[in-house]
């Protein structure tokens, strides 16, 4: 028997007997609502605490839709993207978040750490994207062979997809220590309620979904109900895939910004949704060092409290 069917084999047998014991521990391992405060900084940058263990993430990630999904021949643009997760290492890392479903983004992404030569700041983020569980390890096990790497940070599933069956494998996979963490994600309004009841009734330690300064339905339940559950958040959709910058790039920045130190609408925007006191990553994508640059500034400096977030939607809102 090969070690790879040995391992999903196995995986299988944890999952089995873990069932009745996860649903059991839940109300123990939700119960994090007297935990400090998810904010931290650590030398002027804005640290969030993941609740399941106390691990300290950066507030800005980087995510890797469309914009790591290249032509892996062309060697100029493989160069740019490298270029990318260079820059972000070296500013100091933190989530960077992927999926099957990005094409071969993965494959960039682990060409680009091995040209690097270094990760100590990376926090490494995936989903498996199919059905069955035999085909979410295979998929998985190719996750992490493109990565390169030993051990992957956190394994979500993406959009829901099959999540009854992934999930048993995935606290399977944490428990060997294949993983450190685990999750759900979802980018679509309508399968809020859904993830609702996952997270009512599922022991996670991450959620992904959209949040930003004109999508605030997660306000209502969503963020409100992981901070409850002791849930680390990652924020998808930071900008509307651009069209915040479309919509407002003609409009100025409030003579105020400079009070939460924002230099350009990027910040503007990422601030925002970072001062929620639930939120624990945002991962804009971007294909510039410039524009990367930027984002990773938001997460520095002054933060915008509740007085000044309802200024910031006021203004939105009257332009």
């Amino acid at each position: 028997m090969s070690i790879k069917r040995r391992q999903f084999i196995q995986y299988l047998a944890i999952a089995g007997t873990s069932l009745s014991s996860l649903s059991g521990s839940l109300l123990a391992a939700s119960d994090t609502s007297n935990a400090s405060s998810p904010a931290m900084a650590s030398s002027g940058r804005h640290m969030r605490i993941i609740p399941s263990s106390g691990e300290k993430i950066p507030a800005i990630g980087l995510g890797s839709w469309l914009t790591f999904a290249i032509d892996v021949d062309d060697e100029d643009e493989l160069a740019r993207r490298i270029a990318i997760l260079r820059e972000f290492l070296q500013q100091g890392g933190g989530v960077l978040d992927s999926s099957p479903m990005y094409g071969v983004a993965q494959e960039v992404i682990g060409k680009g750490l091995k040209r690097i030569g270094r990760h100590d700041d990376l926090f490494s983020a995936t989903k498996v994207w199919t059905t069955g569980n035999r085909q979410g390890f295979i998929q998985m096990e190719a996750s992490r062979q493109l990565w390169g790497l030993e051990q992957l940070d956190l394994m979500q599933v993406h959009n829901l997809l099959d999540w009854e069956t992934h999930l048993p494998t995935l606290h399977a996979m944490k428990q060997q220590k294949d993983i450190r963490y685990l999750g759900v994600t979802t980018s679509h309004g309508r399968r809020h309620e859904e993830l609702e009841h996952i997270m009512r009734t599922q022991q996670l330690d991450f959620v992904q979904f959209t949040y930003n300064i004109i999508d605030r339905e997660a306000e209502e339940v969503l963020l409100p109900l992981a901070k409850e559950k002791g849930i680390a958040v990652i924020i998808n959709r930071p900008f509307q895939r651009g069209g915040l910058f479309k919509k407002f790039e003609r409009y100025p920045l409030p003579a105020w910004a400079n009070e939460i130190d924002c230099m350009n609408w990027a910040q503007f925007f990422l601030k925002f949704i970072i001062s929620h006191p639930a939120v624990s990553c945002a991962i804009p994508a971007t294909s510039q060092i410039e524009h990367l640059r930027e984002n990773i500034a938001a997460g520095f400096g002054v933060l915008p409290d509740e007085v000044m977030r309802k200024r910031m939607l006021a203004y939105i809102n009257d332009l």
